[in-house]
């Protein structure tokens, strides 16, 4: 080996040792994917966590150029996906969409998984409840529902929406509590999700829901349905003729529900920095902005720093309600 070939090698050799060193990997930034990502959803196909994880898979491909593969690990009213995530290797190949159920399960007792046990990427959406009711059902107005419900004895009419100490379920508690009824005054059905929730009461299971109206759009739009009021300050531009509940009952109570994209915990630095980019493109393209128009999803921006941020503040505020309404039990 010549003199000039040795010291080539020395220093190519001293640059990658350094660049181990300082944990500098530029090159598995670059090359990431390389493969097929899977992106779990914790709920079940056909409700607005599953229909916004596949619009951001779809985008995702396209800009990065390998299959992102939504998977539905439904189960444990929210634990089995959210697991799957928080359990996958740290590689940037298995992510997932946490949903606002993260803040409430380890209240519960359900899980130890809290935000904390994520890496996380981006906020993306933010939705309100509304209050669905069948078609057949014979209240017309939120107000009639809220009469029949104070004169009813507890448990007697049923509701769903999502899992036993979801924020659909929380919810509903709170607008009990604002009514001044005790949180149990109407029965909670535990379920997988807003899509098998709004099938029951279709099918007469349930006496109302309190997903977001854009869950229930399907079954509404089929006559199956209707939306009676919307738990937010203003009213859904997509929802026009939904009263806020302020309007038609004068109660001031507002919460939502919310969508992010995380990873395990010590997901590589450059590749979470390489996903959060790809998923601001994916946020401010049309396309995505068309979809969450179309059906009512509220879009909400948040970067990794500042999805942490709001998880935190989030994780706090719901274990300060599930206390409250006798849900915690950590």
């Amino acid at each position: 080996m010549s003199k000039i070939t040795r010291r080539s090698f020395a220093a190519s050799s001293a640059a990658v040792a350094a660049s181990a060193a300082f944990g500098l990997t530029p090159v598995r930034a670059q090359a990431y994917p390389a493969r097929p990502v899977t992106v779990i959803v914790p709920w079940g196909a056909g409700g607005g966590t599953d229909a916004t994880a596949r619009i951001v898979a779809a985008l995702l491909e396209k800009d990065l150029g390998q299959p992102f593969n939504v998977v539905n690990r439904t189960g444990g009213s929210g634990v089995v996906g959210h697991t799957a995530i928080a359990t996958a290797q740290p590689d940037g190949y298995t992510i997932g969409m946490l949903t606002v159920e993260i803040s409430m399960m380890h209240w519960q007792g359900l899980t130890e998984l809290a935000p904390k046990s994520y890496t996380p990427l981006a906020l993306m959406n933010e939705d309100p409840p509304g209050i669905q009711v069948s078609s057949s059902s014979p209240y017309k107005t939120v107000k009639e529902l809220a009469e029949a419900i104070k004169a009813a004895p507890p448990g007697k009419f049923k509701a769903s929406g999502t899992g036993q100490g979801g924020i659909w379920h929380l919810a509903l508690v709170g607008w009990m509590q604002a009514m001044g009824l005790p949180a149990n005054q109407v029965a909670w059905v535990p379920s997988n999700g807003a899509a098998p929730a709004m099938q029951d009461l279709a099918a007469g299971g349930l006496d109302l829901t309190t997903c977001s109206v854009p869950e229930a759009r399907a079954i509404i739009e089929a006559g199956k349905a209707r939306s009676l009021a919307i738990m937010a300050p203003a009213r859904n531009p997509i929802f026009k003729d939904v009263p806020t509940l302020k309007e038609a009952m004068g109660i001031d109570y507002a919460t939502g529900a919310w969508r992010g994209i995380a990873g395990p915990k010590n997901l590589p630095p450059e590749i979470a920095t390489k996903l959060t980019a790809a998923l601001q493109k994916v946020y401010d393209s049309a396309e995505f902005k068309d979809f969450m128009s179309n059906r009512g999803f509220g879009t909400v921006w948040g970067d990794a720093g500042q999805f942490a941020s709001f998880m935190d503040k989030g994780d706090a505020q719901m274990g300060e309600a599930m206390k409250a309404a006798g849900l915690s039990k950590a």
